[in-house]
């Protein structure tokens, strides 16, 4: 027996409807909660037809975190893959995801890796947040965004603001095209552009990877970005990652960052804009860490210590929900509190539910740090996934968001231009006028 639910128009079926709801209303809440009030919560599932596939929708923390865990009966969809990479760590899976999954932890979530980027990452923002304040007012969206890519770009290859930076933006969003087009690999259409700025971004990486293996002195030079990490780590038994999969994982990696941290730092700066109180406690807390510097940067180890600011991350990341949901596919015919998910659905994990459910969290649209606490649910905080997927780059997430507001909330004050701009949903959450802010030094 199929899980409730409907299954739209033929062919089209509910494509309309989620995107009248997402694009038109722009009340993407009111999409579930319309199957919510009409079915029931019951197993957390419904059926529909989206995107061209029959579809299960799943919206309940318990139901999301038992589908994410079972990797092997819910996979990535083959036209991700294509496009993240086949030997990434969305392409691979069982002992070779474990494997993978400690080469690329260690490149850029552990301590040490931490501390390298948290160094790298300060100068870029420093200097920003300077010429900011002569241009007084800014597009917030769009500074941020050149801000993340030239740090993204320095310490993920050490390439630096240039041609080549600016061609790898070109072909990354690309390929973020391609990742919600229709799977069509023809020419003219968005997804066949999108592997073809997918060859583009690795023939990049390639060349420098190359030019690092011809410089004889290489060896002698200490490891200062991703590309090195990944090209000298070692596992248990002494073997190193495979170019292919050194050219995957960098390319998959700067993916996932290319406009979530962004994102995450947009909502964060309209957050605080909004909610004074909390902007204080946050100042007062990185006031505090600044007056015990003697220089500008902070380290990873201090920036993670300050608890009130990680509870300031933690809510930004909660509700800017800048994945909607996330998709896999059933690999086989799967049974769930006596329902069946046909082999070859879709089964789309809805986790902007999960953090903007009344049902998880207390008056859910507050910005609060101060809910966490320690008394929430860890299954009802989704932002990263769950299960042996949760994303390796969680923590370097988190540091680069912290790292900002420390040098944001102890030198700068701004202000909204336009505290009531609509919000567009698709395809993150951002307000219409890419949140224009003016900013001065304090």
């Amino acid at each position: 027996m199929l899980p409730p639910g409907h299954m739209g128009l033929p062919i089209l079926g509910e494509t309309i409807t989620f995107l009248w709801y997402f694009k038109f209303l722009r009340r993407p809440d009111d999409y579930i909660n319309s199957k919510r009030h009409k079915y029931g919560d019951g197993i957390g599932m419904y059926k529909t037809h989206l995107f061209g596939r029959p579809s299960v929708i799943a919206f309940l923390p318990v139901t999301n975190k038992f589908l994410l865990r079972d990797t092997e009966s819910f996979k990535y969809g083959s036209a991700m893959v294509d496009l993240v990479g086949k030997t990434s760590l969305s392409g691979v899976h069982g002992k070779a995801h474990l494997r993978l999954r400690g080469f690329v932890s260690r490149s850029i979530n552990q301590p040490n890796a931490l501390r390298r980027i948290a160094i790298l990452v300060q100068p870029r923002m420093i200097s920003a947040l300077e010429s900011w304040t002569e241009c007084h007012k800014i597009t917030f969206y769009d500074e941020m965004k050149k801000v993340n890519f030239e740090n993204i770009g320095m310490y993920f290859a050490s390439i630096k603001p240039g041609p080549t930076l600016d061609r790898l933006k070109k072909y990354l969003a690309g390929v973020i095209s391609g990742l919600r087009a229709y799977p069509l690999n023809i020419p003219g259409f968005t997804f066949y552009n999108a592997l073809q700025c997918r060859r583009k971004t690795e023939a990049i990486f390639r060349e420098e990877l190359d030019k690092r293996r011809n410089n004889n002195n290489r060896k002698d030079q200490p490891i200062n970005d991703i590309l090195d990490g990944l090209m000298n780590l070692k596992d248990e038994e002494g073997n190193h990652l495979s170019d292919t999969e050194v050219l995957d994982n960098i390319t998959s990696i700067l993916l996932g960052g290319f406009e979530s941290t962004v994102v995450v730092t947009m909502w964060a700066v309209y957050y605080l804009a909004q909610y004074p109180k909390v902007l204080q406690k946050l100042r007062d807390e990185n006031m505090a860490l600044k007056k015990t510097k003697s220089e500008q940067l902070v380290t990873s180890d201090e920036i993670l210590k300050l608890e009130y600011t990680m509870k300031v991350v933690d809510e930004a990341i909660r509700l800017a929900n800048i994945a909607a949901f996330v998709p896999r596919v059933a690999t086989k015919d799967f049974d769930y509190k006596g329902y069946t998910i046909p082999k070859g659905w879709n089964v789309i994990l809805w986790l902007r539910n999960v953090h903007i459910d009344p049902n998880n969290f207390e008056d859910p649209l507050c910005f609060n740090p101060d809910r966490w606490n320690g008394s929430m649910l860890p299954e009802n905080f989704q932002a990263f996934g769950a299960g042996p997927r949760i994303c390796a780059g969680n923590m370097l997430a988190r540091l680069q968001l912290a790292l900002f507001l420390h040098h944001l909330s102890t030198g700068y004050k701004w202000k909204l231009v336009n505290p009531y701009a609509k919000v567009k949903y698709l395809p993150h959450p951002k307000p219409e006028d890419g949140l224009e802010i003016t900013i001065e030094k304090l």
